[in-house]
């Protein structure tokens, strides 16, 4: 781990912290700071103990919707949104030509799943994704990392001992994480332990070597609430906590990924838990989804779940769009997802007392009781859709056309500023 004083710098001038303080936080492994070297992102991100509550945005291809315009635009607009890092999910295309052209217009922390890459070589040299070879995934980490990729999934908890778990359990959806998936069937085709587990000092010796920060994969998270805080998801999380030890030990920033599907009165006990087995260690949740019967609007339901998990301790956020059990996300789905993910990250950095969240609720507070229309859309957290809004519904007065002449604001300002004495009739 070589990050520079000038990064430290930056990411603590974000955060309205002293660098020393950060540097100190990054030392015990409670904050991560994802930047490769051979990227160098513009805009680094700091994720864990007391900082903001960061948002990422998987984008990506598929076999069906190959085409590298869709995911630079997915790009574009993550990046207006205010994305703190995206993820490179590809499997349809040229894999490596998609991920070198986003590295290139992404000046946030960019992260893979490198199975991926191995599973579609594999299919392209005639093969199945259970004739991988522990090379093939090796050779994926390794050439990604060469690129520039800053942080990457490697699902190294999912192991012979969880599947037994898996196995005795029983579940309703089984497993729904791709890279779980592929882990598993490789893993029983081949009767052999999982590569990333068993060669687990091969990888950190990669990841120190060019600087990567392991995010510890979720490859048992529950795809179903009536799944949640079962035997084979803590079997896993166990296997993670060991496993954060190991990479601190060699210098390697890591992170742990998290469920998926949780009930709501599990949200909060699934946070401290994490934070208690893997010492600390920054948390990236996607979601997690509080119900199942939202298809469409699960970016509502990943809202919900990400600001009680996030006000409970939770680090990273990983975005949810409508389109999520559907099918690939349309720009407007990404657009969606990622605002309610980040008003789901500001609502729970109030809780945490993060500089400058509860200021700027105020701050737009004041403004709305000015009828400052202004000064309200350059606080909101979506300028863009404010502005549209106002422009449909035009109003002859200053108050919005919900109330016009009989808006409460204006009436109880009047009456307060006079002293009980109106200017004006608001009968």
């Amino acid at each position: 781990m070589k990050l520079t004083k000038n990064v430290l710098k930056r990411v603590a001038a974000a955060e309205s912290i002293s660098v020393e303080t950060l540097a100190g936080l990054v030392a015990r492994g409670l904050v991560v700071i994802p930047f490769n070297p051979n990227h160098s992102p513009a805009r680094p991100a700091g994720i864990g103990k007391g900082l903001r509550t960061k948002v990422n945005v998987n984008i990506g291809t598929s076999r069906d919707f190959p085409l590298l315009s869709d995911e630079l635009r997915k790009v574009k607009i993550s990046l207006e949104y205010g994305a703190d890092a995206l993820m490179d999910l590809s499997t349809g295309g040229d894999l490596r030509k998609i991920r070198k052209a986003i590295l290139a217009r992404t000046p946030v922390p960019l992260g893979t799943v490198p199975i991926y890459q191995a599973a579609v070589k594999a299919i392209d040299r005639g093969a199945t994704i259970v004739d991988m070879t522990e090379d093939d995934l090796f050779e994926a980490i390794e050439s990604q990392a060469r690129e520039g990729v800053d942080f990457m999934t490697v699902h190294c908890g999912l192991t012979m001992k969880a599947i037994d778990r898996l196995k005795q359990q029983g579940r309703v959806a089984d497993v729904v994480s791709r890279g779980g998936a592929f882990h598993l069937a490789w893993m029983l085709h081949n009767g052999k332990e999982n590569p990333f587990y068993a060669r687990f000092d091969r990888l950190l010796e990669m990841a120190r070597r060019f600087d990567v920060t392991l995010s510890l994969g979720d490859g048992l998270r529950p795809g179903s609430i009536l799944d949640a805080t079962d035997r084979p998801q803590i079997e896993e999380l166990l296997t993670l906590g060991e496993l954060v030890k190991r990479a601190r030990e060699a210098g390697v920033q890591v992170m742990v990924e998290g469920p998926g599907h949780v009930p709501l009165d599990q949200v909060e006990m699934n946070i401290h838990l994490e934070k208690r087995v893997c010492h600390g260690a920054p948390f990236y949740v996607l979601g997690p989804l509080v119900t199942d019967i939202a298809p469409g609007y699960d970016h509502i339901v990943a809202a919900i779940g990400g600001a009680v998990a996030a006000a409970a301790g939770a680090d990273f956020l990983c975005y949810v769009t409508p389109a999520e059990h559907l099918g690939l996300p349309t720009d407007d789905d990404v657009r969606e997802g990622l605002i309610a993910s980040r008003i789901a990250a500001h609502a729970a950095d109030i809780v945490k007392g993060v500089p400058g969240a509860l200021e700027r609720d105020l701050e737009l507070a004041r403004a709305r009781k000015r009828l400052d229309w202004e000064t309200q859309r350059k606080l909101a957290i979506d300028p863009a859709k404010f502005a549209a809004v106002r422009k449909r519904r035009k109003t002859r007065s200053k108050a919005c056309s919900m109330c016009g002449d009989f808006c409460a604001m204006r009436i109880v300002g009047e009456f307060l500023d006079s002293g009980g004495k109106a200017d004006g009739d608001c009968s």
